[in-house]
């Protein structure tokens, strides 16, 4: 979900949806594939094991090394392209808060 906050975040600075979430994809890639990386080189032990209960930790081994590649596809190309077609249909943060500051100046001005 970083990635979502990273292009929210560049969308209040005043992005494009496409430039905020394409930049904040960019930032996040490579955290992204350390992490799967690290991950799967873990899980090789267990896939590749052999002698007593290998069955089972090969089970999991499979299971982490599927489970972290289908997510990686999800954060680097489903969350992106989700948020490219959902974000155009909501205001950047950043209008909300220049509600509020006029809301609160006008609440000042009252008293």
């Amino acid at each position: 979900m970083l990635v979502v906050e990273f292009a929210d975040q560049l969308r209040d600075r005043g992005h494009s949806v496409l430039e905020a979430v394409h930049e904040a994809a960019m930032t996040r890639l490579r955290p992204v594939m350390m992490t799967m990386l690290s991950t799967v080189l873990g899980a090789l032990p267990l896939i590749l094991g052999s002698g007593a209960g290998a069955e089972a930790r090969g089970a999991i081994g499979w299971v982490v090394f599927g489970g972290l590649g289908i997510s990686t596809v999800f954060t680097l190309i489903l969350i992106p392209v989700i948020y490219s077609l959902l974000a155009p249909l909501a205001r950047p943060r950043a209008h909300a808060g220049v509600r509020l500051d006029r809301e609160l100046r006008e609440f000042e001005a009252t008293e």
